[in-house]
């Protein structure tokens, strides 16, 4: 089954535009903890206002994608990012670094579930496999950026401003020329009734396994902020650090012969895949809080990267199945906005765990978290049965 030519572009520009946030999203904690001189507390608090101006940006996208089409909501997302970019690069000391960052984590915002939608609408029939196109894009993204964002952070951060600036800018022209076709699939769209029980019955079960979704991303996050400080407090370099999650994207990609016949054995059992990845999720919690070399965390970041390998590519494929027609932007930026809200609550979480108590509490807190998504997930469906 041939992938068509505008999910390619929604995958490049997504490769391009991850790799540019990469240089920079691994690295924020410890640049407002030890370039800035704020406390972890105070991290934790710029990057839940970031991640909570994602969260709008994710469902005004979402809403845009299904009222005016793919091409206005992701143009009008870049361009926000794209000035606040140019801002971080000319001004990013205290305060201003937060503003740009949470202006920034809105423009983001509203790209996300608009190329989630497009790549949904534009290939139906690929199924997982969009999703799953979309997130290795995104995770080659990871691989680059964090790669090059260490070492480029050991020279001056300066220059992580810039390259992500640049990157920024060639997502803008790929967008540009690239996605307008996108308003094509969304006029020849017809809009279907859908009686109101099976719409909200639908709805019921996207919010609650959006809240399993969210608890896994609030322990996943641990990994770029408060695990991230740790790391450095323990003698681990940055560059070791940025390797980690280099590893983590280059795993994704090379992993996924060997993880493919176990997703093909439960294909279309999507609630096992995600309960298999939430196990492995807590394995490498347990793991990594008995690290203290770079050989353990690597071990544990390994043990991460397969379990999200089933939970992440899973959550928009069951959002884009529940989804009535007309309005597939709007339950991808449901399902954007429930990670990024995970990713706003998690180091405020996590910071304030580790300043109260310490590394070895928050690891307990976030293990007692991934268990409870269990309970949502085991029920989320029920609804759809009845």
């Amino acid at each position: 089954m041939k992938m068509p030519k505008l999910v390619w572009l929604l995958i490049i520009g997504m490769a391009v535009n991850v790799t540019g946030a990469s240089f920079i999203w691994p690295l924020n904690t410890i640049y407002i903890h030890n370039e800035l001189g704020k406390s972890l507390s105070v991290a934790g608090i710029v990057l839940m206002l970031n991640s909570g101006a994602s969260v709008v940006g994710n469902l005004l996208g979402g809403k845009m994608f299904d009222r005016f089409g793919g091409y206005l909501s992701v143009m009008t997302g870049i361009l926000i990012a794209l000035v606040s970019l140019v801002g971080m690069v000319m001004l990013h000391s205290w305060p201003w670094y937060p503003i740009w960052l949470i202006l920034v984590g809105f423009g983001s915002g509203i790209v996300f579930p608009s190329i989630y939608a497009m790549a949904g609408v534009a290939w139906p029939e690929g199924g997982r496999r969009t999703f799953n196109a979309i997130y290795l894009a995104q995770n080659l993204g990871v691989a680059l950026g964090a790669a090059l964002g260490g070492f480029m952070a050991d020279i001056s951060f300066n220059i992580i401003f810039i390259a992500n600036l640049v990157l920024f800018v060639v997502f803008f022209f790929i967008a540009f020329f690239g996605y307008r076709e996108a308003d094509n699939l969304h006029k020849d769209r017809k809009v279907e009734e859908v009686k109101e029980i099976v719409d909200k019955s639908r709805f019921n079960a996207l919010i609650i396994v959006c809240v399993a979704y969210c608890l896994c991303w609030i322990g996943y996050v641990q990994w770029q902020t408060t695990i991230s400080s740790y790391t450095q407090t323990i003698g681990i370099s940055l560059q070791q650090y940025s390797m980690l999650w280099a590893l983590n994207g280059v795993l994704i990609i090379v992993g996924q012969p060997l993880i493919r016949p176990f997703v093909r054995l439960i294909e279309d059992k999507i609630k096992t895949q995600i309960a298999v990845g939430i196990t492995i999720f807590i394995v490498s919690f347990v793991v990594t809080s008995f690290a203290e070399s770079f050989m353990m965390f690597v071990v544990g970041m390994v043990i991460l990267t397969i379990g999200e390998m089933f939970v992440w590519p899973a959550v928009p494929t069951i959002a884009n199945m529940l989804a009535p027609e007309g309005r597939v932007g709007t339950y991808q930026g449901i399902v954007n906005s429930t990670a990024t809200l995970g990713r706003a609550i998690g180091p405020v979480v996590g910071g304030v765990v580790v300043d109260l108590y310490n590394m070895q509490v928050m690891f307990v807190v976030m293990i007692a978290l991934l268990i409870v998504s269990f309970l949502f997930l085991k029920v989320y469906d029920k609804g759809l049965e009845k």
